[in-house]
């Protein structure tokens, strides 16, 4: 069975769908197998992979809110080894819709894991991420509950940590409430500058708190990564002999064998 993989943060701007595209590109081009699944509504992991972000009836809002089998939402991406299931704007209203349902936080999980286990048929994907939305709300504990694991970036900026207690207190909760089997992942320095007293500060807080849970692997600001959205292209087919694209392809090799080590 694949790992499943939320990549949340409900602060906006702190490179979580920068990750979920580039991390999830990195490991495919490892030759290992993976899905992503864009789960916010601004389908910015849709694009970022050169998908135009339109409503053709199997999308992530589907998914949600209507029988449709996640099969038939799975589409390839210019990567090979690397799928996606793409999101657009109507995702928006899937909030609402969900409200209504008595299974509204358990719906994404029960659409990836079949009665009969997971169930892909020919597609056997080693890890699943999850793009969630920059907020705490249905969708998001959707896909917590969905997920084995979390992973969290976190930008280099004064309210980092401060920012992190509403995202680890939903965690807790859907922890307690819905998946004990819930864990953190890791944390994801972001948009780091070692030539600023504040980065270093920062970082040095996340490994006191958080110890080995933190990546050794630091992703610097990098122009080319900024771009390489506009161009529909993951970073290391964008530019990659570019510092972001040498940091996430050290993030996939370090993300690959910390889970050689739990297995």
């Amino acid at each position: 069975m694949p790992k499943v993989i939320s990549i949340s943060n409900q602060k906006g701007g702190v490179g979580k769908t920068t990750t979920a595209v580039n991390l999830s590109a990195c490991i495919a081009q490892n030759g290992i197998r993976v899905l992503l699944i864009d789960a916010d509504p601004q389908a910015n992991a849709t694009t970022g992979m050169g998908i135009e972000a339109r409503d053709d009836g199997n999308t992530v809002y589907e998914l949600l809110i209507s029988d449709k089998p996640i099969t038939e939402c799975i589409r390839k991406t210019q990567i090979e080894n690397l799928d996606i299931v793409t999101s657009n704007i109507n995702l928006v209203a899937a909030e609402l819709e969900l409200v209504s349902l008595s299974n509204r936080e358990r719906i994404l999980r029960d659409k990836i894991y079949r009665l009969n286990g997971f169930d892909f048929a020919d597609k056997k994907y080693e890890y699943v991420f999850i793009d969630c939305p920059p907020s705490l709300g249905l969708i998001t504990v959707n896909a917590l509950n969905a997920a084995n694991a979390v992973l969290i970036p976190v930008q280099c900026e004064y309210y980092a940590l401060e920012g992190l207690s509403q995202l680890l207190n939903t965690i807790k909760m859907v922890k307690n409430s819905f998946n004990p089997a819930l864990s953190i992942e890791g944390y994801l320095l972001t948009m780091f500058d070692s030539r600023l007293r504040l980065a270093n500060q920062v970082e040095a807080e996340l490994r006191k708190f958080f110890g080995e849970k933190v990546y050794t692997t630091k992703v610097a600001r990098n122009v080319k990564i900024g771009e390489a959205p506009s161009f529909g292209k993951p970073i290391t087919i964008y530019d990659p002999l570019c510092t972001g694209a040498h940091n996430y392809s050290e993030l996939a090799l370090e993300f690959i064998e910390r889970n050689k080590e739990k297995k």
